[in-house]
């Protein structure tokens, strides 16, 4: 019980503080990461802005699954836009490839068929139980 009484203490000694000193405020902003050292919030990254590894494949340019949720032909206009390498990037970042099969293709169009396959097939998951 004494540890926690004398953390609380100084806790609220801390806050007081901040209250009453901008600049200490600040100090304790930028420990706690919640500010960068111009007093600026710092922008939180995405999972796929993060570095990723040499031997990863670049991020996905769009996401199949949120677009097969608003209907094929969106899903298939967008795909219709990109590369091969594009594609296979949606591939990989989606794991759509358990067989891999998928990244030795050379098609684009039956690259793109696979992805509209399992993201329409991944949208609609768990349709059943929701109720209309």
């Amino acid at each position: 019980m004494k540890v926690r009484k004398v953390l609380l203490d100084l806790a609220r000694v801390v806050a007081d503080q901040a209250e009453r000193d901008p600049v200490f405020a600040e100090q304790i902003a930028v420990a706690l990461g919640l500010s960068d050292k111009h007093g600026e919030s710092p922008t939180p990254k995405r999972a796929a802005d993060a570095e990723r590894p040499k031997n990863r494949r670049p991020a996905a340019v769009l996401d199949p699954i949120a677009l097969a949720r608003e209907g094929e032909a969106t899903l298939r206009s967008r795909l219709s836009a990109l590369s091969l390498d594009q594609l296979r990037d949606i591939v990989a970042d989606y794991g759509m490839d358990h067989g891999k099969l998928v990244m030795k293709w050379k098609d684009v169009e039956r690259v793109a068929g696979r992805i509209v396959e399992l993201s329409l097939a991944r949208a609609q998951k768990g349709d059943a139980f929701r109720s209309e």
